[in-house]
């Protein structure tokens, strides 16, 4: 690391002492979320921080290094697209131990990289918790943002996402159903065709599916 680099970490963390709540810091700790140091600060601030300085990828990848919840999340909204190769994707993916972090990460950084989509589906059919839950959210967001799917991306999608609804992980079944609503908000034809296939999951024995899939139904009932 250049002593540029350290000089811009250390004011960055400067500025998380400024802005730290101890409040919000320990209502994370009683919910078992033990970062090495959380200054408790919020989004909106975290975003006001990271507009006084400039995306710069060695500063970006020192935040992610750090066992800090907020070093995580500037880390995100500092890197540079251009440099943040797949490989590196994966790295940070592989990092991952917080629902938090992932779903920030998804919405600052990998929702804009040119081969997003291509990692959606690397990702979902990943064995990893944390790269499903990646690639479900991710999904979410390229959806959001008005990606359409061919027929053979759609099916895969639908496939794997209404699979991952009976995943043993709570984390990765809630974002398949984030992806799986975000899809039906899309396209009227697109809402009456999953409403279809999650019809033929009623069956389940397991109450938490059951109830997913019938708030799930209610929403795309909704917009049909």
């Amino acid at each position: 690391m250049t002593m540029e680099t350290q000089e811009k970490i250390r004011e960055i963390k400067k500025q998380f002492r400024l802005f730290m709540n101890g409040v919000v810091s320990q209502s994370m700790r009683e919910k078992g979320l033990d970062y090495k140091l959380n200054f408790g600060i919020e989004l909106p601030r975290l975003k006001e921080i990271a507009a006084k300085f400039e995306q710069n990828h060695e500063v970006a990848q020192a935040l992610w290094k750090e066992n800090i919840r907020e070093c995580k999340i500037l880390a995100g909204l500092l890197q540079p697209i251009d440099t943040f190769y797949p490989e590196i994707a994966d790295i940070w993916v592989e990092d991952m131990r917080y629902p938090e972090i992932a779903e920030l990460t998804c919405m600052n950084l990998f929702c804009q990289l040119p081969y997003a989509s291509e990692k959606v589906f690397q990702w979902i059919a990943d064995e990893g918790e944390y790269f499903q839950f990646c690639g479900y959210m991710l999904m979410a967001r390229l959806l959001m943002k008005g990606n359409e799917l061919n027929e053979r991306a759609e099916n895969e999608f639908l496939d794997q996402a209404i699979t991952a609804l009976h995943s043993e992980s709570g984390m990765v079944c809630r974002a398949s159903a984030t992806a799986l609503r975000k899809y039906a908000y899309q396209r009227p034809e697109q809402a009456k065709k999953l409403d279809k296939m999650l019809k033929a999951l009623g069956g389940s024995d397991k109450m938490e599916i059951v109830a997913l899939v019938e708030e799930i139904k209610i929403e795309v009932e909704s917009l049909r």
